[in-house]
């Protein structure tokens, strides 16, 4: 909306709000002359006091500009209270005098007023004064009340901007403990295979590493990424292993086509597959296979990666131990709270299966913002 519509919404709400205050006065002192059997005089009842309260209305602003230049706060509540005062004071007797120029103008309460201004103005500062007085403390009173709520909101979108500033800091960090841990991982695999004399297969890992790194570094800033960028990068890390393990690791990769474009922690999967794979063929001495899934489940995304190792000990069940799953588990956390989980168990049939449960979103509906980290924050 242009700057002058907003303007004329704020002056057609000004003056809807003073012509609504006009009206509820006007049926008080209406419902009064009822009740005692007064003349009413309906017609000229209603002209003189929105007459009253149009002029009030546009001295209204002189009011506004005074409460924003000496607002009551602390520490000058009491010398600006006092000045208010006199202030109020000045307003009644300016916006009765006023109206008693208009009366006579327009012929308006001309039993009362005999039409002098010097017998009309002391009539109206009588019965007026008082009212005028509250009008212009009820004015100030809304103005605090209006800067008091802005005040307020600035302040809790300040404390969210610096929850979210928190959020993506220690998403940032988790991250950065993540990926050198990976990278350790794999210079220490390609070191052994260079102290093997291992020089074809060091340089197809240094290769296939450095296209990784590529793939990674393109998407460093995104704390989720698409499904399908996901599983490239778990492509790319198990053809690393592939060359490590050469013909003893098997993989397989199942996915709903249509979730391809789902939400995922970027780099959530790696250590999870990195796992299975330590502990799948790390343990075994023959050839292993390790099978990731990705299903929606009841408005969840479900992934699974098994291997068919001999399983975990109780202690790594019970406690997820080693960088990467932490990290994970925390990454979760703060991304998607309690409506996400990661868990390790022992499969049936042997091997162990880590199973990373999350909220089904489309990627390029995230918000930038990321609500759930905020709300996370919040708890």
């Amino acid at each position: 909306m242009s700057i002058r519509g907003q303007n004329y919404r704020l002056l057609s709400a000004y003056f809807l709000a003073w012509t609504l205050f006009g009206l509820f006065n006007f049926s008080r002192e209406l419902t009064r002359r009822l009740y005692w059997h007064e003349p009413t005089h309906w017609q000229e009842t209603l002209i003189s006091w929105m007459v009253g309260i149009y002029i009030t209305a546009a001295l209204t602003p002189a009011v506004l500009w005074l409460g924003r230049r000496l607002p009551i706060e602390k520490p000058f509540r009491l010398q600006r209270t006092a000045l208010h005062l006199l202030f109020s004071l000045g307003f009644s007797v300016v916006e009765l005098a006023l109206e008693t120029f208009v009366f006579i103008q327009l012929g308006l309460l001309a039993s009362v007023l005999k039409g002098s201004f010097q017998i009309g103005f002391p009539i109206l500062l009588v019965s007026g004064f008082h009212e005028n007085v509250i009008t212009y403390w009820g004015v100030l009173g809304i103005q605090a009340g209006f800067r008091y709520y802005r005040g307020y909101r600035e302040r809790e979108l300040h404390a969210a901007e610096l929850k979210m500033q928190l959020v993506r800091a220690q998403l940032s960090a988790l991250k950065m403990q993540l990926q050198p841990h990976f990278l350790f991982n794999t210079l220490n695999a390609i070191m052994v295979l260079v102290r093997q004399q291992k020089g074809r297969e060091a340089e197809a890992m240094l290769a296939r590493l450095s296209d990784l790194l590529r793939c990674v570094l393109e998407d460093v800033e995104s704390h989720q990424v698409t499904l399908s960028r996901e599983l490239e990068y778990v492509r790319l890390y198990l053809s690393i292993e592939q060359v490590r393990f050469r013909d003893r690791l098997e993989v397989e990769i199942s996915a709903d086509p249509n979730l391809m474009d789902a939400s995922v922690p970027h780099m959530g999967l790696q250590p999870i597959v990195e796992n299975a794979v330590r502990h799948g063929l790390g343990r075994n001495s023959s050839a292993g296979k390790i099978r990731i899934s990705a299903a929606r489940v009841n408005g969840m995304l479900r992934i699974e990666v098994k291997d068919d190792g001999p399983g975990l000990p109780a202690t790594d069940l019970s406690d997820g131990r080693g960088i990467g799953l932490m990290n994970t588990r925390a990454r979760l956390n703060q991304l998607y709270g309690e409506s996400a989980k990661l868990t390790l168990e022992n499969g049936k049939n042997g091997g162990a299966v880590a199973t990373m449960i999350l909220p089904y979103q489309i990627a390029h509906e995230i918000p930038e913002a990321q609500p759930n980290a905020v709300n996370h924050a919040n708890r």
